[in-house]
């Protein structure tokens, strides 16, 4: 362990293939199309940065600024719209295919469908994501967040109208108790993670996330990757993503692709790690400036993916996403500025870090990351918690391990 982070290599071609079509390039059209019949969608930036991809030494690093998706400042509108839309076209039997926002919130599906309330547990950025879908097609929602989490983030949530409160447990027992919940009062549990028994809707929230490999593939146009590095709290996104790119390169060279996790709640690390063929949890308070990913008990759909998929698995301190929300928010030469929360940042502050420090060059090396390569990031967030945002920035909160 060097400055406090710890990888695990994979060689990728000694497992089992997990089929991947489900996240893969034509099931993320069909989610697309859903997407774009919303009020307010449009493709999210995919910024490339020069200046800082010439001073780190790669070829090319390309970040997609999810900050601008839906209005939300983070990505996860793309799961619970889709998941949500899934739910109620499967209630009538209509094709997901053909589905619109317009027929989703229409009168006939109401009145057909009747009252439902959507529950779930949240970081924040989920449950937004939640709430905001259910206030569009008109219904409720019920939102339970962790200890600990912002208040920022609470209000954001029931700006919506919907329910929301912040337990005294951490995020897999409040995932726990929203399931009780939901079990209770007749409620549709609609949560991004999945476990035995629950897999439908974790994996109709994964390929909602689709979306955003979809738009990379449109703006990268025939610009290739050679790494991809994903941020993971429970690895729905992550596998989401190196599933459909896992797809896309069937016929080609596949990239690079390296999940990074907060050392404080890295369980996809620890099950990677182990290498035993169990999922292995993080318990205890998860205490991580990366909120979103501060998620103890992998999904079992996403780490399916990943287990076959991934080549490389980190864990970081919070320093690493704090020098990333610094990287983004400062940029070099003519880089665009992305405000870039502590989640979002995670993959782009552990590039930067990895590429400076002599310390690293081992890491490096196994990363393959050299002057060949072409890199993308995805900041899944930007600024949702704005005081700690400031703070970091402005205060130099969490400075780099010596």
């Amino acid at each position: 362990m060097v400055k406090g982070i710890k990888a695990v290599h994979f060689e990728r071609e000694n497992r089992l293939q997990y089929s991947v079509k489900q996240f893969g390039v034509e099931n993320a059209k069909t989610v697309n199309t859903l997407h774009k019949s919303f009020p307010g969608y449009t493709k999210t930036p995919l910024v490339e940065l020069k200046a800082l991809s010439t001073h780190l030494g790669i070829n090319s690093l390309h970040v997609k600024d999810e900050s601008h998706r839906f209005g939300l400042n983070a990505f996860k509108g793309l799961g619970g719209s889709y998941c949500i839309g899934k739910y109620i076209a499967d209630k009538l039997g209509l094709d997901i295919g053909t589905v619109t926002y317009e027929q989703l919130k229409s009168n006939t599906v109401k009145q057909e469908l009747g009252d439902i309330t959507f529950v779930t547990a949240t970081d924040g950025n989920h449950g937004r994501g939640i709430a905001w879908t259910a206030a569009e097609l008109g219904y409720k929602s019920v939102v339970f967040m962790p200890k600990g989490s912002s208040e920022e983030r609470l209000d954001n949530i029931k700006a919506f109208g919907g329910e929301a409160c912040i337990t005294e447990l951490n995020y897999d027992d409040t995932v726990r108790y929203a399931t009780e919940y939901a079990e209770k009062n007749d409620g549709v549990l609609v949560q991004d993670t999945a476990w035995e028994g629950y897999e439908s809707i974790p994996g109709w929230i994964m390929e909602g996330y689709t979306t955003i490999g979809y738009e990379i593939v449109e703006q990268l146009k025939d610009d290739g990757l050679t790494h991809i590095f994903l941020q993971a709290g429970v690895g729905a996104m992550a596998g989401a993503i190196a599933g459909y790119f896992a797809d896309y390169y069937a016929d080609k060279e596949q990239p690079i692709i390296t999940i990074v996790e907060p050392d404080k709640a890295d369980c996809i690390y620890k099950t990677a790690l182990a290498n035993d063929g169990n999922l292995h949890a993080v318990t205890g308070d998860l205490d991580t400036i990366m909120a979103g990913l501060a998620c103890g008990e992998p999904c079992s759909i996403g780490w399916n993916v990943l287990n076959d998929y991934a080549d490389n698995f980190v864990s970081v301190p919070d320093y690493v996403a704090a020098k990333g929300m610094r990287v983004l928010g400062n940029p070099l030469g003519d880089d665009i500025n992305i405000v870039s929360g502590e989640s979002g940042a995670a993959t782009t502050g552990f590039i930067a870090e990895v590429m400076e420090e002599e310390a690293l060059q081992s890491l490096k090396d196994k990363l393959k990351l050299n002057a060949e390569s072409k890199v993308l990031c995805i900041s899944t967030e930007g600024d949702t918690d704005k005081e700690h945002y400031r703070k970091v920035l402005w205060d130099g909160l969490y400075p780099g391990e010596q």
